[in-house]
């Protein structure tokens, strides 16, 4: 098996672990610099067992892929476009992190706190929900970067069934906070998540 571990399988896989190590850690520390160490819990990491079981069965898929037919992992172009998607995704979600400070959280918030302010400006100018954006492009991305064909396809899927699930119960919350200036926002600026109003 250690002959199939090619140049590309050793420069994909570690393009993977860096991605995701790099994710989960920054998503922590920027949270306790958002929050304060004493307001931030594990859960921060956004490490849950569905994820966990995801990223395992696209490293299996990997592997099977790059045992059957390795020629499919050595297309540059695409493994290139996925790091670039990665890149971005990752650039997008950190933005909208900084831009929103302490406005933004890892869990939707249902109570409205006196300095919670509709964040309308920067990324959130562009898309109202740059996070889950930046998260939809960084996730898809590290599958292309694998050129692995049925996990790209999974993750597009049920990320974006979560973010599809997710965005009118956190609008919910968002329309009682902020009213009439939430409204016009979100006539004004789409949701981020395609077919997502």
């Amino acid at each position: 098996m250690t002959e199939i571990f090619t140049d590309s399988a050793h420069k994909q896989l570690s393009q993977m672990f860096y991605a995701v190590l790099f994710f989960h850690v920054s998503e922590y520390l920027l949270a306790i610099a958002c929050h304060g160490k004493s307001k931030v819990t594990i859960e921060s990491l956004l490490i849950t067992r569905d994820y966990i079981l995801a990223m395992i069965f696209s490293v299996l898929e990997y592997l099977v892929e790059l045992y059957f037919f390795p020629e499919m992992k050595d297309n540059w172009s695409i493994s290139n476009l996925g790091l670039m998607m990665v890149v971005f995704g990752e650039t997008t979600r950190k933005l909208a992190i900084l831009t929103a400070g302490r406005a933004f959280t890892h869990f939707v918030q249902r109570y409205h706190e006196d300095d919670h302010q509709l964040i309308t400006y920067g990324v959130y100018g562009i898309v109202r929900h740059p996070g889950y954006t930046g998260f939809l492009i960084w996730s898809v991305g590290t599958q292309v970067m694998l050129c692995n064909p049925v996990s790209t396809v999974a993750f597009a899927i049920i990320v974006w069934e979560f973010f599809h699930a997710r965005i009118p119960y956190e609008e919910f919350f968002l329309k009682q906070f902020f009213g009439a200036q939430h409204e016009a926002y979100a006539q004004r600026v789409p949701s981020g998540i395609p077919f997502v109003k």
